[in-house]
């Protein structure tokens, strides 16, 4: 199953990581993990559910996703793949920008009501009562109060 047109292999490849002269077992095909990666985020199904012969074990993808993922191999192939593009002028950087006016609910802000006031906030602070504040006392060393309720 072929989800990459052999050009778009070309440009990809060099980009990917590669374990060539480093000890431990070879890398999979590079082609079969990415194109079941691809087929996965295209149909939305589980890993799980990823068609064995057309990409191999499904645990194999998903390990291989996530550790890029966690170690920003994406984020470094995605800079490469970009400037790529745009040295041979691939990408038209136009901006276009949407003046529609949105209404929001009055419930949707985030702001309180100045004349009502909830008895939710710390007066002395302005944080809520169950706030604990680490402090020095009078001789140096720490002492935690929570805001509201003194002495505890």
């Amino acid at each position: 199953m072929r989800l990459l047109a052999d050009q778009q292999w070309a440009r990809l490849a060099p980009c990917l990581p590669h374990n060539a002269g480093k000890a431990g077992r070879p890398f999979a095909d590079l082609r079969r993990i990415i194109e079941g990666i691809i087929y996965r985020y295209r149909t939305g199904i589980p890993w799980r559910d990823l068609p064995r012969e057309g990409f191999g074990p499904w645990q194999t993808v998903w390990k291989r996703h996530r550790r890029w993922a966690a170690d920003g191999i994406w984020d470094t192939v995605l800079v490469q793949l970009t400037a790529q593009a745009d040295s041979a002028d691939g990408i038209d950087w136009t901006v276009s920008v949407d003046s529609t006016i949105n209404g929001a609910h009055q419930h949707a802000t985030n702001t309180a009501r100045p004349e009502k006031d909830t008895g939710a906030a710390c007066r002395s602070k302005g944080e809520a009562p169950a706030t604990i504040h680490q402090t020095l006392g009078a001789r140096g060393g720490l002492r935690r109060a929570r805001c509201g309720w003194p002495g505890l």
